[in-house]
């Protein structure tokens, strides 16, 4: 009984370290990161952290962490009401079907997690900004260069930060 309660504690804190966590990605996500946007294309720092939480958790606990995080961004910004619940569940989703019990610190300490993280963002991305974009006014192509490849890309590249962050505390 006294391991179950560990346990529970254990997954209690890293719930609510998520959730700081996503307050705080908010924060940079809104105010910093207009500052590194390349062609006005900018990393998804929250969707890096709803693959995170679905590789360790498993796919329940990341879709369940996409709504909760899409849901907070659709009250808090001015975008279309439900797009950014509906397109992180979906790349929560995705992100947890690459979940191995066992094995979640390997996948995210790798290679592995960067090409969860793209192929998460390509999907989200392609979801999100079909409901932008009037399709009339860009060739499939284009749109499919700028708003699937190069924002997942731009969201991959900075996806190594947390991977060597968490490398780093692990080897000291």
């Amino acid at each position: 009984m006294n391991s179950r309660n560990l346990k529970l504690n254990s997954q209690l804190q890293r719930y609510l370290v998520y959730g700081l966590l996503a307050i705080v990605l908010s924060l940079v996500q809104f105010s910093l990161l207009n500052f590194v946007a390349v062609q006005g294309i900018t990393p998804d720092l929250l969707l890096i952290l709803c693959v995170w939480i679905s590789i360790r958790e498993g796919r329940f606990a990341g879709t369940v962490a996409g709504f909760l995080i899409g849901l907070t961004l659709d009250i808090v910004s001015f975008d279309l009401v439900g797009i950014n619940a509906f397109t992180k569940t979906i790349a929560g989703f995705v992100a947890g079907s690459f979940h191995k019990e066992g094995k979640e610190m390997m996948i995210l300490h790798g290679l592995k997690f960067l090409l969860i993280v793209f192929i998460s963002s390509f999907i989200h991305n392609l979801i999100y900004f079909f409901f932008y974009i009037k399709l009339s006014n860009l060739t499939f192509l284009s749109f499919f260069m700028k708003y699937g490849v190069a924002f997942s890309f731009y969201t991959t590249v900075f996806a190594i930060i947390p991977m060597l962050v968490k490398r780093k505390e692990r080897i000291i």
